[in-house]
């Protein structure tokens, strides 16, 4: 009876039942909607692939394909456009020294562009410094928009952008919620997990 009353809190903050669905891992229809993934935390959608980086499925690889298509066929477009305004300049004729500023200008902001792009696939940024920071970037990133690109094309070949890092903090999400469910001693899970002792 006392097990039947427990039975609907469900599991802990954080889990399907009370986090998953405002978290928005439940919307995205993933697999992690059965099976022994059910309870606890859910994984965290990534752009253009909801959760299907989870299990590969949900036309996991036909994701990656199409971001890598797409993300080099945008930056190459973006280069042409480049490429129309720099015949611009050298049509107005401003001098081989603002078109070597212009040229390395985009050169940089590309190059430090796909630098933010990248480290954001791998680690967290702090909080605390993301505010100023992106206001800083926001043209940076804007200039340098076919470093982004580059970025995405690049980390797609190996895996879902930011892949590694969404399953690393997902994992320990889960070890964490394993944790707290096996310490709980109202849980019947744990109870029959628990040996006996005998004397």
């Amino acid at each position: 009876m006392s097990d039947e009353q427990r039975s609907p809190a469900g599991p802990e903050p954080g889990g399907a039942a009370s986090g998953g669905a405002a978290s928005g891992g439940a919307a995205s229809g993933g697999p992690h909607r059965h099976g022994p993934e059910r309870d606890g935390p859910e994984p965290e959608p990534i752009r253009f692939f909801g959760a299907t980086w989870l299990h590969h499925d949900g036309g996991y690889g036909l994701r990656r394909a199409g971001v890598a298509v797409g993300s080099l066929a945008l930056a190459a477009t973006g280069a042409v456009v480049l490429r129309f305004a720099f015949q611009g300049l050298e049509i107005a004729d401003v001098g081989p020294f603002v078109g070597i500023l212009v040229v390395a200008g985009f050169a940089i902001c590309s190059a430090l562009a796909f630098r933010r792009t990248w480290d954001g696939f791998v680690r967290r940024r702090d909080p605390a410094a993301e505010s100023a920071a992106d206001r800083s970037a926001q043209s940076l990133m804007f200039i340098g928009f076919i470093g982004s690109l580059l970025a995405y094309f690049c980390r797609s070949l190996v895996e879902a952008p930011g892949e590694r890092l969404h399953r690393a903090e997902y994992v320990a999400a889960r070890d964490r919620y394993e944790r707290r469910r096996g310490a709980r001693t109202g849980n019947p899970a744990a109870r029959k997990s628990r040996p006996k002792r005998r004397r």
